[in-house]
């Protein structure tokens, strides 16, 4: 059993790895990046700051949903949100821990929480991310505010936006999908531990 839910994390990790490789190309929404380079790069910094499999794994596939819907790369700055985290959620939660997913769902309502909290990060964002935060909702109420922090998943999802914000660096050499397949076949195992008999992953959820 225990060989049988490896390979499963691996044949998990190769359609993960090769949606990349067929869609990862595309730029990131307005910055200077690709898609498989942001999220390298913020895995890289999870990984620098101690983070877990799952937390790393979250950090890589974070944006995943930007793969999974046929919208162009410019959606945002045509003013159409693509609910990306939602997308991604969807799309990992079968074969992910909460840890994973919740933090991928949550990292967009983190922006807005972090935006109402202090007003200089807001300042921090990148141009695109501030035309995708007005999309999103813009800065949280009092009220959203404390439904937030209330959320079991706030700290991994505030740790992820962190790491997505300064995932931004044009031509930053980082570890590929060598060094990052290890922590996402962790993280896969470590779910099937918790919660056997997921499915395949489908590359468009309904």
């Amino acid at each position: 059993m225990a060989s049988d839910q490896c390979d499963n994390a691996i044949e998990m990790a190769s359609q993960i790895i090769e949606l990349f490789h067929q869609k990862g190309d595309t730029a990131y929404g307005g910055e200077e990046v690709s898609q498989t380079e942001h999220a390298f790069q913020a895995a890289t910094a999870a990984e620098r700051d101690g983070a877990d499999c799952e937390l790393i794994v979250a950090a890589l596939l974070h944006d995943v949903g930007h793969l999974v819907h046929d919208l162009p790369e410019d959606c945002a700055e045509s003013g159409i949100d693509d609910h990306h985290q939602l997308l991604g959620e969807v799309f990992l939660k079968k074969h992910f821990s909460l840890r994973v997913t919740e933090a991928v769902r949550l990292h967009v309502a983190a922006k807005r929480y972090l935006c109402s909290c202090n007003p200089a990060y807001r300042e921090r964002l990148s141009a695109a991310s501030q035309t995708s935060l007005e999309l999103q909702g813009g800065i949280m109420t009092d009220e959203e505010v404390v439904q937030f922090e209330a959320g079991e998943f706030a700290r991994e999802a505030t740790e992820l936006r962190g790491w997505d914000d300064e995932a931004k660096i044009a031509g930053l050499e980082t570890k590929g999908w060598e060094h990052f397949c290890e922590p996402l076949v962790a993280a896969l195992q470590l779910a099937r531990d918790q919660s056997p008999g997921s499915g395949e992953i489908s590359e468009k959820q309904e």
